[in-house]
Parts: C-alpha cells; sequence; structure tokens
C-alpha cells in the first residue's frame, strides 16, 4: 500500500465548479485502483485547474481500512449563532510566510482565538518540535478532518483526555528510538498523558519528502499496510495516533534549508500531511506526525543561529513532543447522523468563518463557499499557490480580502457583533434604489406561480 502525489488538469470554463463536478472530473482522471486523500488546486483561472491529489494505491491488502470519499457533501441547513468558531488554516508544504516552517503560526493563532468562542485548527499552525502553544480554546484537529467538518460529513466532540498510541520506527540507531520513547514518557509524567503503547514497525514504513512542479512539498510513503495491520488490530486500545518515522529527505537539502532563510519550502511537511490524512480517513482518529532524525551525526550538526521561524527545530531531539500534547486533547471524530445534533458536538453548521492565507483552494474553501461560510484570505501570509479567490462565485460579504491578520481579526469582530463590514469604512457607499412598477410586480408573481404549477402539479 502506497501514497504518493498525482497532478492533474482539470476544465472549469466560467462553470462554477461545485464540489460534485470537482469529484467527477477529478475520479474521471484517476484509475479505479487510487483513492484521493488531499486535495489542493495550486494554480487556476477561468479555463483550468491544476490539481495536485495525494492519493492512496493498494487497497486490497486485509488489513487495509477503505476511508470515506474526501468529496462527501452535506450541506448544512442553518448557521448556530449562540457562539463564534473560527476555523484557521495554513495548509501545510505551501511554503506560507506565516506558518510554513516550525509553529510560527501560533501568535496568530492565539490572536484570532482572543476573538472567538472556540478555535479550530490543526497540527501544522501550533506544532513546533517540543513546543504547542495552543490557545486554551483552542481544537487540535487534523487537517483531513477540518475538511471533511466543514464539508458537513462528520462533527468534532470535545474531550477530557485521549488514549494515545505512539508507532514509531525500528531505527537503525537505538538512541534515536530513546529519544522519542523518552519524549513520550515525559509527557506522561508532566502532562498525564496515558500512553497505551509504544510500537516499533520493523521493517518500518518508507517516507521520502518531494517537490511538485508548483514547488509545494509532497512525497511518497511505501509499505502502509504494516501500518495500517497494527492499527486495525489494536483499534480498541487507542482514541489517538502518534507517528514518528524517518523521511529521506537528502542532507544537503536539510542544511540549504536551515541556511535559507525561509525561502525554501520545509522538505518534511508535506509528505507529513499526505501520511496523516489517510490514517484519519481511514480509521476516523486524531493522527500527527513528526519526524525522527536520521542519524545522530545530522541531529549534531552545527547549523549556527537559523531563522527565528525554523529554531524551535534545531532545538529538538524527538521533534514529538508537540504533538504528544495536540492529540492529548484533541477532540473525538463524530459520523453518526443520530450524535451529530447532540449538544457539544460541533458541526458545519457552527463554524462563523474561515481564515486563510490568500490564494489557497482546496476543499475546505470549497466547502466555504459552497455553505455559505465566510472566508477571510490574508495576503501577507504570502505562499506557492497561485489562485485568485476573487474569481470564485462566492456570494456578496462571503469573502474578505485582507493585508494582513491584525485586519482579519477586525472583520471576524465584525462578523461576531452582526456589523457589515463595509459599513465601518470610508467612503461609504451611497444606498441602492430601485422602482419597480405594479405590472412588473405581476409578472414576477406570474412566474412563480407557473414554477409551483410545474414543480407540484397535484
Amino acid at each position: 500500500m502506497r501514497l504518493f502525489e498525482q497532478e492533474i488538469d482539470i476544465p472549469v470554463k466560467d462553470a462554477d465548479v461545485p464540489i460534485s463536478y470537482l469529484e467527477r472530473a477529478v475520479l474521471d482522471r484517476l484509475s479505479p485502483d487510487r483513492i484521493p486523500v488531499r486535495l489542493a488546486v495550486t494554480q487556476g483561472d477561468r479555463q483550468t485547474w491544476h490539481c495536485e491529489l495525494g492519493v492512496l494505491e493498494g487497497m486490497d491488502d486485509p488489513a487495509g481500512v477503505r476511508p470515506a470519499s474526501i468529496f462527501e457533501f452535506m450541506p448544512r441547513k442553518a448557521e448556530n449563532t449562540g457562539k463564534f468558531t473560527a476555523v484557521l488554516l495554513v495548509p501545510t508544504g505551501i511554503g506560507a510566510e506565516i506558518g510554513g516552517h516550525a509553529g510560527d503560526a501560533g501568535p496568530v493563532a492565539r490572536l484570532l482565538a482572543s476573538t472567538c468562542d472556540t478555535l479550530i485548527t490543526h497540527p501544522n499552525v501550533v506544532n513546533a518540535s517540543d513546543i504547542n502553544e495552543l490557545p486554551e480554546n483552542g481544537l487540535y484537529v487534523e487537517g483531513s478532518v477540518i475538511a471533511r467538518l466543514l464539508m458537513g460529513t462528520v462533527g468534532l466532540q470535545k474531550v477530557r483526555s485521549n488514549r494515545v498510541c505512539l508507532v514509531i520506527d525500528q531505527h537503525q540507531d537505538p538512541r534515536i528510538c530513546e529519544l522519542v520513547i523518552n519524549a513520550a514518557s515525559a509527557a506522561r509524567a508532566t502532562l498525564g498523558l496515558e500512553c497505551p503503547f509504544v510500537v516499533k514497525l520493523d521493517p518500518p514504513i518508507r517516507m521520502w519528502g518531494e517537490y511538485s512542479s508548483s514547488s509545494r512539498a509532497v512525497g511518497r510513503v511505501d509499505g502502509l499496510e504494516r501500518l495500517c495491520e497494527v492499527l486495525s488490530r489494536r483499534r480498541t486500545e487507542f482514541d489517538a495516533v502518534a507517528l514518528g518515522s524517518v523521511i529521506d529527505v537528502p542532507e544537503r537539502l536539510q542544511y540549504d534549508y536551515y541556511k535559507s532563510h525561509g525561502e525554501i519550502v520545509n522538505p518534511w511537511g508535506g509528505v507529513e500531511a499526505m501520511l496523516t490524512h489517510a490514517i484519519s480517513l481511514m480509521f476516523d482518529v486524531p493522527s500527527a506526525h513528526a519526524p525522527m532524525v536520521e542519524s545522530m551525526e545530522i541531529l549534531n550538526r552545527d547549523v549556527g543561529v537559523v531563522d527565528p521561524r525554523m529554531s524551535a527545530e534545531v532545538i529538538s531531539g524527538s521533534f514529538l513532543y508537540s504533538v504528544l500534547k495536540g492529540l492529548y486533547r484533541s477532540p473525538r471524530i463524530v459520523r453518526d447522523a443520530t450524535v451529530l445534533n447532540l449538544p457539544g458536538v460541533l458541526t458545519a453548521a457552527d463554524v462563523s468563518c474561515l481564515v486563510i492565507p490568500d490564494g489557497c483552494v482546496g476543499l475546505p474553501t470549497l466547502a466555504a463557499l459552497e455553505q455559505g461560510i465566510p472566508v477571510v484570505a490574508v495576503r501577507e501570509n504570502r505562499n506557492r499557490m497561485r489562485n485568485d479567490l476573487e474569481a470564485l462565485p462566492f456570494a456578496p460579504g462571503k469573502l474578505f480580502v485582507v493585508n494582513n491578520y491584525l485586519e482579519a481579526v477586525g472583520v471576524m469582530t465584525a462578523l461576531k457583533a452582526g456589523v457589515a463590514v463595509p459599513s465601518v469604512r470610508r467612503p461609504l457607499a451611497e444606498t441602492i434604489v430601485s422602482s419597480e412598477s405594479a405590472e412588473q410586480a405581476g409578472v414576477a408573481q406570474a412566474g412563480v406561480e407557473l414554477q409551483r404549477a410545474i414543480l407540484d402539479p397535484l
């Protein structure tokens, strides 16, 4: 069983490109044995979208658990306005100026959380090796689960704590395994984490970090059936999965990354996201991944003083603690339709807005468009995606393109207060006035009655 990246072009012309159209177009271009687990539109115009897909192949293994379709969509019937719940996304592997490195979007998460009752975000935003500054009112949710939440097919239920299992490589250097196990022990001793078991996979799964044609970080995973077999066999023993494995990235690229001052896209994150998307889709559990260092020599290399956004990486030996802390209280994934309406379960109806870097188009953005969820796009968070969000068919007042996250907070506050954003800007547009004659009104009413008669002749 393997994961890899496939690129396809989809003609869109001037269509509104609903999710159902996108699903048909993608599946028509994939062979039947390939299952999409992650999708990004990396460049789009009014004629064509260039899509990059993380796909899963080889699900005929008996240990495999077939994932739900990433395109499954359930429209929300209403918005729950009793509380303000925001979703903050910084997609992994796109070279985001803020959030593209090691938890450097953590301050943004804390800022946005101050305007919300609940902030839902994902590991890429707050994971910083041994540091995780998730806000107190934040929910740590794997990226594919956030996409399904916005698509209306799952809910989130807060938990007091999770049993977090840890699956790692049987590393050729036992000292590196010891670093990772000590990180788990530290979480047990200081956080109160319940870790029911640690499994060393032998042979381990194989992971490679690569780049797509858009310079987005992606990769390949082989031997996934071994991990799936362990999780299937012990499924009743855990509530969340922490993963640690070596990612094959050329040593020279690693060194150049730390010296690049952010010019090189983090080469590890993309393939990590592909893996956790697949695991969370297959097993409906929270999951997150931390890379294991290849050797003690690489761990002890001298890279000097690095860009502050990367600094959390160079002070860690295991890179794992942030994952364990996040998964400790990651919410339970709810798929049962009879449970989705229970008090305390967050669904798409509870989402008040989505905040993303400008130019990012994937299933979360498209789901928000179709669900009528306001989207706040931040220009200052530059990245490798080349899409014009204003070309998408957002309803009036549902897309706000702002310069930075400080402005994003202002838009969120206005949404929460029920204040029309244009009303606090100047110049204030003239009030629109139109006239309608009685004759025009009669023609319009006749059209409505005719339509009713056609739809319901009885």
